[in-house]
């Protein structure tokens, strides 16, 4: 089976690739650097010749408002019109648990708006919402960095290992498309600033935390919930003391 992974290049993309070649498909990475470019169009119809699935799990170059909206509906709409005339049975796009209830964020707007578009693209497609990657939590706490403390939520939280993330990815293309969404999170549900004093800790990060359940997450407020799945979930395998062992492994 040929399966495109647009953004297969990066983080999650060129682990999808290795896990479904090792399964034995024809895994194509495609991305601006091998000549494809969802914005422009570019390249696209060559790439998608032949393809039974495309996996998009291609993120924005920039985050501002304007340019994250821009880039998942120009990338999206020209995706999924490549998709239709080329004949592929499955879409599947990687999105993040909770999308729907960040609306005050910019780049959850976008989110909003690229998953609206595959609900409408005419392709048959699953949505993998995941929760926030082991490899964000820097940048979380960077958002809420005052000084010497750090302010965060004390809504929960359920960090997932981005091998565990390629592997539900890869899980979704292998089978048949559910027109709908699929949530995967980490193996342990804590409030983010309970997640953080353990992260901070590990990482020998002397900084203080501050628990402020007004405290807000990239534009938004949060609730209790927000950032954990609704209901069943699939649960990755790697905690947080696995993910970190094995990443200052590989430096």
């Amino acid at each position: 089976m040929k399966l495109v992974v647009v953004g297969g290049t990066g983080l999650i993309g060129s682990k999808v690739v290795a896990l479904l070649r090792a399964r034995g498909h024809d895994a194509v990475p495609a991305s601006p650097g091998s000549g494809v470019n969802t914005l422009t169009g570019e390249g696209l119809a060559q790439a998608l010749a032949g393809a039974d699935v495309v996996v998009d799990v291609a993120n924005s170059p920039s985050f501002e408002d304007k340019a994250v909206l821009e880039f998942f509906e120009t990338s999206g709409r020209n995706l999924l019109a490549a998709e239709k005339e080329a004949g592929v049975k499955h879409h599947v796009a990687l999105s993040v648990v909770g999308t729907d209830k960040l609306a005050e964020s910019g780049y959850f707007r976008a989110k909003i708006a690229q998953e609206a578009l595959i609900r409408k693209g005419g392709v048959p497609y699953t949505i993998v919402q995941a929760t926030q990657f082991f490899e964000f939590l820097g940048a979380i706490a960077q958002a809420g960095a005052q000084g010497d403390t750090v302010h965060l939520s004390s809504a929960f939280i359920q960090p997932i290992a981005s091998d565990d993330v390629a592997e539900a990815v890869a899980d979704a293309a292998l089978a048949a498309p559910i027109n709908g969404v699929v949530e995967t999170a980490g193996p342990d549900r804590l409030r983010m600033s309970d997640l953080m004093t353990r992260y901070f800790a590990l990482t020998h990060d002397t900084r203080k935390i501050v628990s402020d359940p007004a405290a807000g997450y990239f534009g938004a407020k949060l609730a209790d919930d927000t950032l954990v799945p609704a209901g069943q979930a699939r649960l990755g395998k790697i905690d947080l003391e696995t993910w970190l062992a094995k990443s200052q492994t590989k430096r």
